[in-house]
């Protein structure tokens, strides 16, 4: 969890700040052009960062779950918006902040400085692996390698998940999910019920993913556990 990466002195300080929420599917926790008054971390829910087009379309550009944080843009100065949609695609449990007293810590502390700017860092190299994969990569090992980082983000191999919400994060049609899944049931890599997944083998589900899910993993590795 991110802020098991926060200095001691800092957490003591925060601790009380600290109010545990619980989210639900589909909760939409901050809108385009809305000032961030709040940040969320996230303990066992997952929540997409995505974008809508004019013609209502939407897509997912980044995933936030125990590994990270939403609504680190009241660090970057300006008006401290997004142009982004936070919204709860799986729900579950969270601590919330307020953006003004982290930010008090942000300005004070430089070891929670270095921890935040080292997770935005991982969090833009997320986002940067997600446009590569999405152009190069097929539909197969998109959903293999997605299914992993949800277990990863809410720390669990089972978890509620509709084809038809996958199909709209990943930007893809509904069938294309079914038919990805089908597969990796037939392999006995997954089970697939109506409205959620169970990996069974995540070996096997790793080596049906593309290089990415690898990737990403090593570089969240390297640039936060060199905060501990």
């Amino acid at each position: 969890m991110l802020l098991e990466r926060l200095p001691r002195q800092v957490m003591d300080r925060i601790r009380s700040k600290l109010i545990p929420v619980s989210l639900k599917h589909s909760e939409i926790l901050h809108k385009p052009g809305e000032k961030i008054i709040d940040l969320y971390f996230p303990t066992t829910c997952m929540i997409s960062v995505t974008v809508a087009m004019r013609d209502g379309r939407t897509v997912e550009a980044g995933a936030i779950g125990s590994r990270e944080a939403a609504g680190i843009n009241a660090f970057m100065g300006g008006r401290e918006i997004t142009q982004t949609e936070y919204i709860v695609q799986l729900p579950g449990e969270a601590l919330k902040i307020s953006a003004r007293a982290l930010q008090i810590e942000f300005n004070r502390n430089t070891e929670l400085r270095d921890v935040l700017l080292r997770y935005t860092q991982a969090f833009l190299a997320q986002v940067s692996q997600n446009v590569a994969c999405n152009r190069l990569h097929d539909i197969n090992q998109r959903i293999a390698r997605w299914i992993l980082e949800v277990s990863d983000r809410v720390q669990a191999d089972e978890f509620p998940l509709t084809h038809e919400f996958m199909a709209e994060m990943l930007g893809i049609r509904r069938a294309s999910v079914s038919f990805a899944s089908m597969k990796l049931k037939n392999l006995h890599i997954i089970e697939a019920k109506r409205g959620s997944f169970k990996i069974l083998d995540v070996k096997a589900l790793e080596k049906n993913s593309c290089e990415c899910y690898s990737a990403l993993k090593a570089e969240y590795g390297r640039l936060l556990d060199a905060t501990g």
